[in-house]
């Protein structure tokens, strides 16, 4: 009874004559998950988002880039120009998230691996926390910009110069005299890429082994 629980969840093995006679049929699914999980992994040594602020007074602008765990760039410069209309510091932002976020993107790319040997519609669940990375984490940067910028400080300098706004998190955007532009950087896009190669992937391995499954369902009701 456990042996038929556990074949459940992980799904059906190819034969060896199987296997050797459609050697890359049961190939592709693994080549395309495993290089998910591989591209999640070297996300998280890259940005994910970036920011360029441009103001008078920066003629070159100002540039944030925002990794999983921290931001780099000209930080301290953005939080002086924030300070003045009332808005808080940009590392105050997602402080729980930063501390989790390598553990969390490393065990993800370690479910999506496992879809490798999973041969069920369980592999669709594994694989659902790596699909939806690249939309939680620009729901979640939403939030965070949304927040600071709806809850300025009304004792700033110059909070009567500039009312609440929503930061632009794609695209140009306009905060008083100053212009943004943001944008997907390189770790994002790799995300992005993973949850494509793992819709691929599973697709592909549910075209190789349900044929499997239907004809061990069909021996097995004879």
């Amino acid at each position: 009874m456990a042996s038929d629980k556990f074949e459940n969840i992980v799904g059906p093995r190819a034969p060896a004559d199987e296997l050797a006679a459609h050697r890359m049929r049961y190939w592709w699914p693994t080549l395309f998950l495993a290089t998910a999980a591989i591209l999640l992994v070297i996300s998280i040594f890259l940005p994910y988002w970036s920011l360029i602020l441009h103001a008078p007074q920066y003629p070159n602008g100002l540039v944030v880039h925002a990794y999983v765990n921290h931001l780099e760039g000209d930080v301290q410069e953005i939080d002086g120009l924030n300070h003045y209309i009332g808005m808080r510091p940009l590392n105050e932002a997602a402080q729980l998230e930063r501390q989790i976020s390598i553990f969390a993107i490393a065990a993800i790319a370690l479910l999506v691996f496992a879809t490798v040997f999973i041969h069920s519609p369980w592999s669709l669940l594994l694989a659902l926390p790596a699909i939806l990375l690249p939309p939680v984490f620009l729901a979640d940067l939403y939030f965070w910009l949304n927040n600071f910028g709806q809850n300025l400080d009304p004792t700033a300098a110059l909070s009567s110069s500039v009312e609440p706004f929503t930061p632009t998190i794609l695209g140009e955007g306009m905060i008083g005299q100053f212009r943004t532009e943001a944008f997907a950087d390189f770790g994002l896009l790799l995300a992005s890429a993973a949850s494509i190669l793992i819709l691929i992937g599973l697709y592909l391995q549910r075209r190789a082994y349900k044929p499997l499954v239907e004809a061990q369902t069909s021996s097995g009701s004879e």
